[in-house]
């Protein structure tokens, strides 16, 4: 297996590591790639504003790992801000309700 599939297998199992979790009640896709390409990608992670806003989440070291681990040479955030999310209705800690809110990074790996 070459380094970027090891890569990107390793990035596979931390979100799916995420949506199991969730699955038991511990998170509901607090971070996860949500666009994968040769040169950086985007993540997106959960956010409460009356919890610390994008700065205080919980999800935030999660998405940070995620570029980490794409990119081991380095990153740098292109972009970052509100995106668009889904709503649900739930009262299980972590989970999405309509206080939550989603944020992103766009990132491009650096070259060695």
């Amino acid at each position: 297996m070459t380094e970027p599939m090891k890569r990107r297998a390793t990035i596979i199992v931390l979100c799916l590591s995420a949506g199991v979790m969730g699955l038991l009640g511990c998170v509901s896709g607090g971070a996860h790639l949500v666009r994968d390409d040769d040169s950086g990608g985007v993540v997106a992670y959960l956010y409460k504003e009356d919890r610390g806003g994008p700065t205080g989440s919980r999800y935030r070291s999660n998405a940070i790992e995620i570029m980490k681990l794409k990119c081991p040479q380095g990153y740098t955030v292109v972009k970052e801000g509100e995106t668009r999310g889904l709503s649900g209705v739930s009262s299980v800690e972590g989970t999405e309700d309509e206080s939550s809110r989603r944020w992103a990074f766009q990132f491009r790996c650096k070259t060695p």
